[in-house]
This record gives structure tokens, C-alpha cells and sequence, in this order.
């Protein structure tokens, strides 16, 4: 992604059952890191989960990259090109999935960001707060990870 170029890390997730506060946890991390480097066209944002009206929300950016818990066995995390599709529950246990929220924004805007989604993995799903250290592990691989992609501007 080219200097300049907006960009919305959108994570969501539940911080009160353990792991599936993941992506949370990692917009937490990036953001203060986000204002240090001074890139003022990066934006972080979270939620508990999905919804339709995300579609407006990612309309304006070049760059979307959606964060969620797994709980596959994926190694510490996948990142991968996020494709339109009116299915409402892909690789989530959410209501909306990446992809409807990405079609609900062709469809309503005309507008197609590049999108991605960055899926770490995690272990423990309990209702109470905090990661498991295993996914706390995957966090930091996680970040450092985006991290560079940020920095160096390739999504590929």
C-alpha cells in the first residue's frame, strides 16, 4: 500500500471469553505504536462483533484489514485476501462475516477496499477476562507481523 493510503484495522471479538478478545488486544497494542510513527492514515477500531452498517464504515479506506480470534488450528495466526460473498458466516462464529460486510460495501458504495483478514489463534473461550498465554504468544507474532506490513506498505 503506497504512502498516503488510508487504512482501518477493524478487529471484534468478546475481551470477557478469554481468547476471543484476541483482536481487541491487538488494536489496543497498534495503537499507541500507530501515533508514534506518526501515520496519521492508519486507524484502528473495534467491536464485539461485525454488523452491516460496517459496510459504511470501510467505504472510504484504500485498505481494511479485519481482526478476529480462531479457533482452528492455524499456527500462531493466517493472514489472507478477504473476497465479496452474500454468505453471512464464513470462518466465524459471528453474525457477519468479512466478506458480507465487504459485498454489503460493493453493493451499497460502489466502493471495493482491499481487504484482508488476520485470523489469530486461540485456545480458551471461558467467560472471564484475559488471553491464555498460548494466544498471548500468538499476539505478539501477530502484531509484529502487521507491524511490517504496515511499514512496509506490502499486502501481498
Amino acid at each position: 500500500m503506497p504512502a498516503g493510503k488510508s487504512i482501518l484495522i477493524y478487529a471484534y471479538g468478546n475481551p470477557g471469553r478469554q481468547d476471543d478478545g484476541l483482536g481487541n488486544a491487538l488494536v489496543e497494542a497498534l495503537g499507541p505504536w500507530i501515533a508514534e510513527q506518526g501515520m496519521d492514515q492508519v486507524e484502528v477500531d473495534s467491536n464485539f462483533q461485525l454488523n452491516i452498517e460496517d459496510a459504511d464504515n470501510i467505504k472510504d479506506k484504500d485498505a481494511v484489514v479485519f481482526v478476529d480470534a480462531s479457533i482452528e488450528d492455524i499456527g500462531q495466526f493466517h493472514f489472507g485476501r478477504v473476497e465479496p460473498s452474500e454468505g453471512r458466516s464464513e470462518f466465524t462464529l459471528h453474525s457477519a462475516s468479512p466478506a458480507y460486510i465487504l459485498a454489503l460495501c460493493i453493493g451499497l458504495y460502489n466502493r471495493h477496499p482491499e481487504t484482508y483478514l488476520l485470523q489469530i489463534r486461540g485456545y480458551e473461550w471461558e467467560f472471564q477476562e484475559g488471553l491464555s498465554p498460548g494466544a498471548a504468544e500468538n499476539l505478539d507474532a501477530a502484531l509484529d507481523f502487521l507491524k511490517g506490513k504496515i511499514e512496509s506498505g506490502d499486502w501481498n
